[in-house]
């Protein structure tokens, strides 16, 4: 199945590296101009952006905490500015400060939910006013995707997590409710949750003991790769999905049917 993006523009958020570098040089290899959205990690962005375009592409690097109204809102001017629209939004940013909760500072609780939870409600603001004013682009079905990066913990508890599940629990509501507030606008919103997907940051965590570890709660039997994420988001984004509104697609290996009661626990 031949899956392009020919014409049309992507912001994929935290793409500097991991899943949101995968997903943006999925875009770009199916034919969509990417901003390639970082914090920090200015260099891996910017090289990740000379490798679109190496390949025939068209990329730019742009610096935003989306954590920042402001901030998100030049995002997308630059966007708009550089290349006329805006058709494709990921809100992948998100980061983890891990504690116990009798532990946990208000600092890293505030901030994780500020990134993973009001970041992309803030990406998410900024595309759905972007798709009302632009209007039917013609180079898809719809008038503009969103997708939400989840995680497998918007359903499963995470204990040492607190302030991570709590966003990603967020995330989950807050998709279907936007998905059922602009649908009728043309606009579809979805979500991926991702389960143990190997990145440079992660690796160690996912290697030897650990590891093995890790593949007892995946029944399928492997680690995932930033690539299982990119392959389901480019499909999600595309009209080959345009009937999937308000939909969370959990990439997982079967995380969540919850392994551990298999022959009744």
């Amino acid at each position: 199945m031949d899956i392009r993006l020919d014409g049309q523009i992507a912001i994929v958020t935290g793409a500097s590296s991991g899943i949101g570098r995968a997903v943006a040089r999925g875009f770009a290899l199916s034919g969509a101009k990417v901003a390639v959205n970082y914090r920090s990690g200015a260099d891996e962005a910017q090289a990740l952006a000379r490798e679109i375009a190496e390949a025939g592409g068209e990329a730019f690097a742009v610096r935003a905490d989306v954590s920042d109204k402001d901030q998100v809102d030049a995002m997308f001017a630059k966007t708009v500015e550089r290349w006329g629209g805006v058709d494709i939004v990921v809100a992948n940013a998100g980061l983890q400060k891990d504690a116990d909760s009798f532990e946990m500072t208000l600092d890293d609780w505030r901030q994780v939910i500020d990134v993973n939870l009001t970041g992309q409600f803030l990406c998410a603001q900024a595309a759905i006013r972007r798709f009302r004013e632009q209007g039917d682009r013609g180079v898809s079905r719809s008038r503009g995707k969103l997708v939400c990066m989840s995680s497998v913990h918007e359903v499963i508890p995470w204990a040492g997590h607190v302030n991570y599940a709590a966003s990603k629990g967020g995330i989950a509501l807050m998709m279907k409710t936007l998905a059922q507030e602009v649908a009728e606008l043309g606009v579809r919103v979805n979500a991926i949750a991702p389960g143990a997907i190997r990145t440079a940051i992660n690796a160690e965590e996912l290697d030897g003991e650990n590891g093995e570890q890790v593949l007892k709660l995946i029944p399928y039997g492997r680690i995932g790769d930033a690539e299982d994420i990119a392959d389901v988001a480019t499909w999600l984004v595309s009209d080959k999905a345009d009937y999937v509104v308000g939909a969370t697609i959990f990439v997982d290996g079967g995380m969540t049917l919850y392994p551990a009661f298999r022959d009744n626990g």
